[in-house]
């Protein structure tokens, strides 16, 4: 596979029109193989570079001037497609913007495109897309990871410097470790979620994947904070307060490092990171908690259940795919949605289905529940002792493709490690540290308490820590 040519930092503005350049000529030369656009709107992205440009010139530039940004297949962008790489959202076109495509915008930020991804965001592979599975660049015949498998390897390739994906049980911090890239999952309900179809609603988070901690963090305050069409976002975060101390309590996760089928090379590059740690001075102590093995069934009782409440607006009947063939309503109901949804989202829809029968909610979904509530206090009490906890992002490195695809049990289970912040509402963070015995990149987790985010932002600037971006 060819190489791809590096693009400069988007704060060098001399090197726009280069950067422009070489975003959509490594989209060209790579993404036909590797398949992480599935969207790319390339007059419109040099026409708004030109005016960023103009910008620039007359230092009237914004933030984000320069930033070259692509956005999962779930971001409403106005006058364009978003299919939620699904055939049940066939041919529609946004008539809005998502409020963080909007405050991009805003800000001189440069779309290039929409990216691929697992259906609906449903998927740790990113195999189940209606465009197809992207593969990651490092090994053609390896996973990208997912669901925002297309957003990490646009990064890994240099194909634009932040992707905007989701975060629902790991959705970027898995692909991020796979790919070999920084994946950042606020807390929950700091950003909007308008604007941005839906998997789980207690649980979807905007994201953002990098190759700097300083563009994430830039990213980051451009698009949180208040929005008055998403009634759901939690208070505003704290005002930032930039202060390095000289010491942290770090906390790890022993049951992880613990974990029978945590591959060797990641429990001892976990290691490795928290001796460096260790040398800077910071009290690493071990933390166990009683409840890993919950944490996987819980999510998915109560995801499943999320899912199939959400993908019920889609009939055929207002807009997307309708079925060709029909004698009455019913039928045009069932059978639009058995031909649009593909096999992993029925799979979902049919669990949640199960799990909301009048008898089985009390000992399915009321449960997980109350389990949930019991993780949150646990976490609460871990992060009254400690700064941050630290454990793998994931059990291996890239699997390869169709290796798990068919595999629920072992798919599902892959995200142990993930879906620990995203039942807890917490920031966390997948960072590249080191690579196994087949060059596979290797991602550690950095999880902060709830609100933390610019404090886990703010760690990895300050310290001395390498962050081994592949």
């Amino acid at each position: 596979m060819k190489e791809f040519k590096k693009l400069f930092d988007f704060t060098d503005f001399t090197h726009l029109k280069n950067n422009v350049d070489v975003s959509l000529n490594n989209i060209k030369q790579l993404n036909p193989t590797l398949n992480a656009f599935c969207n790319v709107y390339e007059e419109e992205f040099k026409f708004n570079s030109t005016k960023v440009s103009e910008n620039i010139n007359s230092k009237k530039n914004k933030d984000l001037a320069g930033l070259i940004i692509g956005i999962k297949d779930l971001f409403c962008y106005k006058d364009h497609p978003v299919q939620a790489a699904s055939k049940i959202l066939d041919k529609f076109i946004s008539p809005y913007n998502a409020t963080v495509v909007e405050r991009i915008l805003n800000k001189d930020g440069l779309i290039v495109g929409h990216q691929n991804c697992d259906e609906f965001g449903m998927g740790s592979s990113n195999e189940h897309s209606i465009y197809g599975c992207v593969h990651n660049y490092f090994d053609y015949n390896k996973t990208s990871g997912g669901s925002s498998g297309g957003s990490a390897v646009a990064v890994q390739t240099d194909m634009c410097h932040i992707s905007l994906g989701t975060d629902t049980g790991g959705s970027i911090r898995q692909p991020a470790a796979f790919c070999g890239v920084i994946g950042f999952k606020p807390s929950y309900g700091v950003i909007s979620r308008y604007g941005v179809i839906a998997h789980a609603s207690s649980f979807d988070t905007v994201g953002i994947l990098g190759k700097s901690i300083k563009d994430i963090k830039i990213v980051f305050k451009t698009i949180m904070g208040h929005d008055g069409h998403d009634l759901s976002m939690s208070q505003e975060l704290p005002n930032e307060i930039v202060e390095e101390k000289k010491k942290y309590k770090i906390g790890y996760l022993k049951n992880a490092l613990e974990f029978e089928g945590l591959q060797e090379e990641i429990k001892k590059s976990v290691q490795n990171f928290l001796g460096e740690l260790q040398d800077e001075q910071n009290i690493i102590e071990s933390v166990e908690v009683d409840f890993l093995d919950y944490v996987v069934p819980v999510y998915y009782v109560l995801t499943t259940a999320e899912a199939c409440s959400n993908l019920a607006r889609y009939d055929g009947v207002r807009y997307g795919y309708r079925t060709a063939s029909y004698s009455n309503f019913e039928e045009l109901i069932t059978k639009t949605r058995s031909e649009g949804f593909g096999e992993e989202v029925k799979k979902r829809i049919m669990l949640g289905n199960y799990i909301f029968k009048t008898r089985e909610e009390n000992n399915y979904f009321s449960k997980a529940q109350q389990v949930r509530e019991k993780i949150k206090n646990a976490f609460h009490e871990i992060f009254n002792n400690y700064d941050f906890l630290i454990l793998p992002t994931t059990t291996t490195t890239a699997f390869k493709i169709n290796d798990i695809s068919n595999d629920d049990e072992i798919s599902y289970w892959s995200d142990i490690f993930t879906v620990i912040a995203s039942l807890v509402g917490l920031p966390a963070i997948s960072i590249p540290y080191g690579v196994d015995k087949n060059n596979m990149p290797i991602g550690l987790q950095i999880i902060a308490n709830k609100n933390k985010d610019f404090d886990l932002l703010n760690f990895l600037l300050t310290k001395k820590i390498m962050i081994n971006l592949c």
